[in-house]
């Protein structure tokens, strides 16, 4: 175009026309092209989440049950190790009480086994002094039969006495030693059930960790 042509407001007006008129088919096009390539976006993106978003779902599904069912295996163990430990506990303070009714009859009998040993020292001294009070008595007068066959029968009756009360002793010994023996069992198995309850605390705690893990995954 001539210098003069571009001067010419009606041929500038037909370039200016011509110009819109390319701009809008080149918009055009590219409307075009773009909307084809988002239209095939569409159809890629909704054919793998009709393939994938399935498989997923059902992927999700089975690691739901899955993880239910171990939650629910959890709670039964957890349940499980509570009513154990319960179990434990009371079995724990019967034989804590009767602990303590063992150690309280020991020490009765220790008493008694006390006072009778204090009995039977006081009933071997004064056997010590009619031992020596009829030997004296036999040295000094053979005439006094009568008072030493008296003598004689009160030292029978005290060498039965002391003889009787020495079974008697004997017998509290070895109640003593029994009581001792129980009394020392029951506390082995207190201390056996003192371990076990906190071995099954430590259970239930982990399992409780576990399930409280599981709960928020």
């Amino acid at each position: 175009l001539s210098v003069a042509s571009l001067e010419d407001p009606v041929v500038m007006s037909k370039i200016r026309q011509s110009l819109r008129e390319k701009h809008a088919r080149h918009i055009a096009d590219l409307r075009a092209y773009y909307d084809s390539e988002i239209q095939s976006l569409k159809q890629q993106l909704e054919a793998w989440c009709n393939l994938c978003v399935p498989n997923r779902c059902d992927q999700l599904d089975s690691a739901l049950n899955e993880a239910s069912a171990h939650i629910k295996a959890l709670e039964s163990k957890n349940n499980q190790l509570e009513k154990q430990v319960a179990d434990w506990r009371e079995r724990f303070y019967a034989l804590s009480d009767n602990s303590k009714a063992l150690q309280e009859r020991l020490e009765e009998m220790r008493t008694s086994h006390k006072e009778k040993d204090n009995t039977i020292s006081r009933l071997q001294s004064r056997l010590r002094e009619l031992e020596e009070a009829f030997e004296k008595a036999y040295k000094l007068s053979d005439n006094k039969n009568t008072r030493l066959q008296e003598e004689n029968k009160m030292f029978q009756n005290l060498l039965g006495e002391y003889e009787s009360l020495g079974k008697e002793h004997e017998r509290v010994k070895d109640t003593l030693n029994t009581t001792e023996n129980k009394l020392l069992d029951a506390n082995t198995e207190i201390s056996d059930l003192k371990r076990t309850i906190l071995k099954l605390e430590a259970q239930l705690k982990q399992v409780e960790h576990e399930n409280a893990l599981k709960l928020r995954h």
